[in-house]
């Protein structure tokens, strides 16, 4: 049990990650950033948001991509569930009455259902399960490079339908700090990509301390803002029902759909961890570009309370699928 414990924290790397997390929330509802020392975060918040995805633009190799056409079955499902059923049931969880869902966080739950899939927990579960590894390396890099310009472009229209808005200067900052760092870490990726797999322990620091300083600008701006204050315990004990619910629909769906079009159980753990998890390394940094400061904080509580529901409840399912498929 011991064993199986260590190679799960091994194989996600996120045993103190999550920790950290919550720890930023605190910090920042107890000391949030104000006058020149918000500033001074918001500054290094928009230059770490650009190492992130400079990174993410040296790590993710077109080779995978491309290989993963060629299992266009099982990617196309996976895609299709990501980027059309997902934003289509997140908008309906949005029309929900404010009794269930929160008016303030229903913008958070659209944000939430529009982002593309994790990279690295939908690859360590489909591992630990003993699935189709190669196909969850090609599905979650194709999931994440389209996710670049889906989502915003996504949570724009559907934020929009709902009567809140994505700014055009959101959509270009999107330009600016997201898809030209994404672009120039795939261009120099030749000649970096190396050095950064060697390195990759070293890199991996980098980039989650920059989604903490993200998450801590964020609740920093929505603690100034009054989020506690909107936000009650009752309205936070609703959001975690609704986040179980759709991870409920998502992994029933996946395995309900994966087994109906005839795929191996090594397709339908690629294919259920894929369509299953949003990724909140993407979705933090994206949600500090479109939405204002004030109101990210709002954004981001379905992101990270989904998320860590994933890796839960996606861990133990992992560990049932590897006996199940074990000689």
């Amino acid at each position: 049990m011991i064993s199986r414990l260590s190679a799960w924290r091994k194989a996600l790397g996120l045993d103190w990650y999550i920790a950290a997390i919550v720890g930023m929330v605190v910090l920042a509802s107890i000391l949030p950033a104000r006058g020149e020392a918000a500033l001074a975060v918001a500054t290094a918040t928009k230059f770490g948001i650009a190492l992130v995805f400079f990174l993410h633009g040296a790590k993710l190799s077109q080779e995978a991509v491309i290989k993963g056409l060629l299992h266009w079955r099982l990617h196309g499902l996976v895609l299709a569930t990501t980027f059309v059923l997902w934003p289509l049931t997140g908008l309906g969880a949005a029309t929900l009455p404010s009794w269930v869902l929160p008016a303030a966080l229903a913008p958070g739950v659209i944000f939430l259902a529009c982002l593309p899939s994790t990279i690295q927990s939908a690859i360590g579960f489909t591992a630990i399960a003993r699935g189709n590894v190669a196909a969850a390396v090609c599905g979650a890099s194709a999931s994440n490079l389209i996710g670049m310009f889906a989502t915003p472009i996504m949570a724009g229209v559907l934020l929009g339908a709902q009567g809140d808005g994505v700014s055009l200067s959101s959509l270009q900052a999107i330009l600016l700090q997201l898809l030209a760092p994404f672009i120039a870490g795939q261009l120099l990726r030749r000649w970096i990509g190396g050095v950064i797999q060697r390195n990759g322990k070293a890199f991996g620091l980098v980039d989650r301390a920059s989604i903490l300083l993200v998450v801590y600008n964020a609740f920093s701006g929505a603690v100034v803002a009054g989020i506690w204050s909107q936000v009650s315990a009752f309205d936070l004990g609703r959001l975690v029902v609704v986040c179980l619910v759709l991870l409920a629909i998502s992994l029933g769906f996946m395995i309900w759909i994966a087994r109906t079009r005839g795929f191996s159980t090594e397709d339908e753990i690629a294919i259920v961890f894929g369509g299953s998890n949003k990724s909140l390394a993407a979705g933090v940094p994206m949600a500090g570009v479109l939405f204002p400061a004030a109101t990210v904080g709002f954004i981001l509580l379905p992101v990270m309370l989904y998320h860590q529901f994933q890796l839960m409840i996606c861990a133990a399912l992992a560990q049932r699928y590897a006996k199940r498929v074990s000689p």
